[in-house]
C-alpha cells in the first residue's frame, strides 16, 4: 500500500475524534497494511536516489529525529490530559525541517518557528551530552530544570548549541536575526572578534501567514537592501508553508510569487515532505548562503496536522474530506516508505523505531514531570534584571587609556574635561567618543547619525573619528534598527542604536518589549541583548512638529520589565550617566532607553538670557552617576519638596526661585534622572523630610509616572504627606503655539505650589 495514493486514512466520521489519535493509528494502519515485496537491504552508505546527495545511513538519523519530533507531539498531549504539560502547540507535518537542523552547523545561530521540533532533535544530536526529547519534556512540563528557561516558557533553544529562545508567535524574530547576520560580516571590519566562525550563517524559520507580517516584511527588506548593495548579509529565510494561519488560508502559490524574483534574495523550493528532496535542496540553499553571504528564502512545501494545537478543532474551519487529505500526506508515511522500498528499514524495524522512541519519551514526560517546578516570585523573576551596583560601578568609572584619548580628541588642549561649560548636545557627543574610545565594540547607527550626525547633531563627528563602520545610517525603519541592536548584542557588539524621535519607538515597541528585554527571561540568564537606545524624548520644541516630534508619553516604555530607562536632564548628568549605561550593558547584558529631551539639547541659560546657568563641563572620566541616584538642588531647603526630572527640573528651578522671592519660601528640587526602576528609596528618605512633595510631570496625567511616585510616597513615606502634582494633558500634542495648552508650563508649577503652600499654612 503507497502512501503517497491512499488519502482515506483516516476514518470516517471522525469528526469528534481526537485526531492526534488517528494520525498516530493512521501510522501504524499504514505498516500493518504494507504489502509490497520486500526489498533487499540497502547498503546505508549508498545514496538514496540518483542526484542526490542524501545517503541511507543520514536518512535514517533524520528519520528518527522526525519520529521523536511526532512522538514529542503525542506526548505533549497526554501530559495535557494529566495537567502535566502546558503547550500543544506541534510541528506535526513540519518533520521535515530535521534537514535544516542536520545541514546546518552548531555555530550557525538558529532563530526557530515554533514548529522547529525536529530540527531541535536533529541539532541538539551534535551535543552527546544532551538529551533533547527529555529537555523538550522539561519545557513542556514548566520544570525548573529545563535547561534553556527555567520553566518561564516552552521554547526552542540551546546555549550551547547557539539556539537563542523565541518567544514571538509571529514575526518579531525576524529583524533580529538579520541583525545578527548583518553583524557577524561586521565584527571583521570592526576586528571584535565573533561568538561564532566567521563563516557562519543565520537561520531564521517561520510560517506562510508569519511571512505577511510587517515585522517580516521590514527583515525581507532590509536584508535585501543591505545585499543589493553588495554587502554580505548571511541570513537563511525558512519559510515552513503548510498553507494555514491557525484557520487562515493562505493563497495557494503566493510565497513561491511574492518571493522568487526579489531583488537580492535567492530563492530556493524544496518539498517539505519529501525527506530526500527536502534534504538535498536544503544542503544547496545553506551552501550557497555560506559561499556567497547572501540573504536566501528556503521555501519548504509542507502540511499541518493535528491543527494549530491542543484546543484547536480544525474541523470547524476545514471539511472533514480536507483534513483527511491532508493527514494522508503526513511526512512521516512518506519517509517510512522511502525507507521500506529502499530497503534501508523492514515493516517490523520501522515499527520497533516508532514504539521505542514513543517509551522513550513517554518516559521522559514521567521523569519531566516529577521535577520541581519554579515555586517563588523571586525565582520566577531572577533572571529579569540582573544587576551588579559594585561592577557596573567599577566599569562605569574605568577610564580609556590617555593615549586612545589624546588620539581621538586631538590632543591635551581638546580633551573635553579641559574644554569651557557646554550645553546637553554637546557633552553627550563628548561621552559618545569617550564611550566609542572605551569599548572598541561599540556601535552608533540609526536615521543620518553618520555624516550628517543626526538631525540635532548629537553623533556629529563620530563617523569621521571611528572607522570600520561602527557608525552607519541605517534604513527608516525603526523595527530594523532595533532588530539590528539585537542582532549585533547577540554577535558580541555594543550597540547604541539611535530612534530619531520617542514617537518613532512605538512603530517598534516589540522589538524591545517582546523580544531584546526578554531574551534574559527566557533564556534564564543564558541569552542577553546588551544595548543602549538613545532616543531624542518628549515635548516643549515651541510648536514644532506636532505630535511626532513633541511626544511627551513614555508609558509604552515603562511597562517593559526588566527595562532600565534613564532621562538627564543638563549634560554633565548625560555623560556621567551614559557612562552607568554602557556598564549596565557590558557587565548585566541590561537593555538601556537613553531618553534624551529634546527641547533642553541646546539650552544654555537658566534663569535669564546669556546667564550660561544651563552649561556645565565635562564630568572627567572617571566619574559616574549610578543607577537609580537623584540629582539634588538646594539640599537645605525644607519649605517644599519638589520631585520631577527632564525638562521639568530647569522649569522647577526657576518656578523656585520664582517662589522664593514672592514669599521667601525655599524649594529642594530632585531630579530622578533615572526613571525606571524607580528609586523608591530615595524618593521617600528625602520626602521624609518635608511635609510638602509637589510631583511635577511632564508626562500626561494618565500612566505618567507621577503615578509611580505617588504610589512610592504612600507605601514608603514614614509619615502622612501633604503632596500634589501637575502633569500634562491627556492628549496628542498639536502644532504651533496650541501646544502649550496642553505642556505643563512653569505657571502651573509655580501655582500648584503656591496652593499647596497655602493649604498647610492655613
Amino acid at each position: 500500500m503507497s502512501a503517497r495514493s491512499d488519502a482515506g486514512l483516516a476514518r470516517p466520521g471522525a469528526r469528534a475524534i481526537n485526531r492526534a489519535a488517528i494520525v498516530d493509528r493512521n501510522f501504524l494502519d499504514f505498516l500493518d497494511g504494507w504489502d509490497e515485496p520486500a526489498a533487499a537491504p540497502a547498503d546505508p552508505d549508498a545514496v538514496m536516489r540518483p542526484g542526490s546527495t542524501l545517503t541511507g545511513r543520514v536518512f535514517l538519523d533524520l528519520f528518527r529525529y522526525q519520529i521523536q519530533s511526532r512522538q514529542i507531539d503525542l506526548v505533549a498531549r497526554e501530559m495535557r490530559a494529566r495537567n502535566e504539560g502546558f503547550y500543544t502547540i506541534g510541528s506535526s507535518g513540519h518533520e521535515g525541517n530535521a534537514a535544516l537542523g542536520y545541514l546546518t552547523r552548531g555555530d550557525d545561530p538558529a532563530f526557530l518557528h515554533y514548529r522547529s521540533g525536529a530540527f531541535m532533535m536533529a541539532r541538539g544530536a551534535r551535543d552527546p551530552a544532551a538529551d533533547p526529547v527529555y529537555d523538550t519534556a522539561l519545557s513542556l512540563a514548566a520544570s525548573a530544570e529545563d535547561p534553556i528557561s527555567g520553566g518561564r516558557h516552552k521554547v526552542w533553544g540551546n546555549r550551547k548549541l547557539w539556539v537563542p529562545p523565541q518567544t514571538s508567535t509571529i514575526a518579531s524574530h525576524l529583524p533580529k536575526a538579520v541583525g545578527a547576520a548583518i553583524a557577524l560580516e561586521q565584527t571583521k571590519r570592526t576586528r571584535v572578534e565573533p561568538p561564532v566562525s566567521g563563516d557562519a550563517i543565520v537561520v531564521c524559520s517561520f510560517g506562510d501567514a508569519s511571512a505577511n507580517h510587517s515585522a517580516a516584511a521590514g527583515a525581507f527588506n532590509a536584508a535585501q537592501w543591505t545585499s543589493y548593495q553588495g554587502l554580505p548579509a548571511p541570513v537563511l529565510f525558512v519559510c515552513e508553508d503548510n498553507g494555514l494561519g491557525i484557520s487562515v488560508k493562505t493563497p495557494r502559490g503566493w510565497i513561491e510569487a511574492n518571493f522568487r524574483q526579489r531583488p537580492g534574495l535567492d530563492y530556493f523550493r524544496a518539498d517539505g515532505l519529501d525527506l530526500v528532496d527536502c534534504f538535498d535542496v536544503s544542503r544547496q540553499a545553506v551552501a550557497h548562503c555560506r559561499a556567497t553571504r547572501r540573504p536566501v528564502f528556503l521555501h519548504l512545501d509542507l502540511r499541518r496536522l493535528l491543527g494549530h494545537a491542543g484546543t484547536d478543532v480544525e474541523t470547524d474551519y476545514l471539511g472533514l474530506a480536507e483534513v483527511e487529505s491532508t493527514e494522508a500526506c503526513d511526512p512521516l508515511l512518506l519517509s517510512a516508505e522511502t525507507a521500506l522500498e529502499t530497503g534501508l528499514l523492514d515493516v517490523d524495524s520501522v515499527r520497533s523505531l516508532y514504539e521505542e522512541i514513543r517509551e522513550q519519551t513517554r518516559d521522559a514526560a514521567r521523569r519531566a514531570a516529577r521535577t520541581a517546578k519554579l515555586s517563588s516570585r523571586e525565582q520566577v523573576v531572577a533572571p529579569l534584571a540582573p544587576y551588579h551596583p559594585d561592577r557596573v560601578n567599577a566599569e562605569a568609572v574605568r577610564v580609556p587609556t590617555s593615549e586612545a584619548r589624546l588620539e581621538a580628541f586631538g590632543g591635551v588642549s581638546r580633551l573635553p574635561e579641559n574644554g569651557p561649560p557646554r550645553h546637553l548636545s554637546l557633552l553627550i557627543n563628548r561621552a559618545l567618543h569617550d564611550l566609542m574610545i572605551k569599548y572598541p565594540q561599540m556601535t552608533v547607527f540609526g536615521e543620518d547619525v553618520a555624516r550628517k550626525g543626526g538631525v540635532y547633531t548629537v553623533t556629529s563627528g563620530l563617523a569621521r573619528a571611528f572607522r570600520g563602520n561602527r557608525v552607519f545610517n541605517t534604513l527608516l525603519d525603526e523595527t530594523t534598527i532595533l532588530g539590528m541592536a539585537q542582532g549585533q548584542a547577540i554577535m558580541g557588539l555594543l550597540p547604541f542604536p539611535e530612534i530619531q524621535y520617542l514617537a518613532y519607538f512605538h512603530n517598534a515597541c516589540d522589538q524591545i518589549r517582546g523580544e531584546a528585554a526578554s531574551l534574559q527571561f527566557f533564556s534564564n540568564g543564558q541569552f542577553a541583548n546588551p544595548m543602549v537606545m538613545r532616543i531624542a524624548s518628549l515635548g516643549y520644541q515651541k510648536g514644532f512638529g506636532g505630535h511626532f516630534h513633541n511626544d511627551n508619553s513614555f508609558t509604552a516604555l515603562r511597562d517593559i520589565p526588566g527595562l532600565v530607562i534613564a532621562c538627564p536632564s543638563r549634560g554633565d548628568d548625560a555623560a556621567m550617566m551614559l557612562r552607568t549605561c554602557a556598564a549596565l550593558a557590558q557587565v548585566d547584558g541590561r537593555v538601556v532607553a537613553f531618553m534624551e529631551p529634546i527641547a533642553l539639547y541646546m539650552a544654555k541659560d537658566l534663569y535669564a538670557e546669556k546667564d550660561g546657568g544651563w552649561q556645565f563641563p565635562y564630568p572627567a572620566p572617571d566619574r559616574s552617576a549610578p543607577l537609580g541616584e537623584p540629582r539634588i538642588y538646594h539640599p537645605q531647603a525644607r519649605d517644599l519638596l519638589v520631585i520631577t526630572y527632564g525638562n521639568g527640573v530647569p522649569m522647577s528651578l526657576r518656578a523656585a526661585r520664582r517662589l522664593e522671592s514672592v514669599s521667601g519660601q525655599q524649594t529642594c528640587v530632585m531630579d530622578l534622572r533615572w526613571l525606571k526602576p524607580l528609586n523608591a528609596t530615595a524618593i521617600a528618605e528625602y520626602a521624609d523630610q518635608f511635609e510638602r512633595v509637589l510631583v511635577v510631570d511632564e508626562g500626561r496625567q494618565t500612566g505618567g509616572v507621577s503615578e509611580e511616585i505617588f504610589t512610592a510616597l504612600d507605601e514608603h513615606a514614614s509619615q502622612a504627606l501633604r503632596k500634589s502634582r501637575v502633569t500634562g494633558a491627556d492628549t496628542y500634542i498639536p502644532l504651533g503655539a496650541a501646544a502649550n495648552l496642553v505642556l505643563l508650563s512653569e505657571d502651573e508649577i509655580f501655582e500648584a505650589a503656591t496652593t499647596l503652600l497655602d493649604a498647610t499654612a492655613g
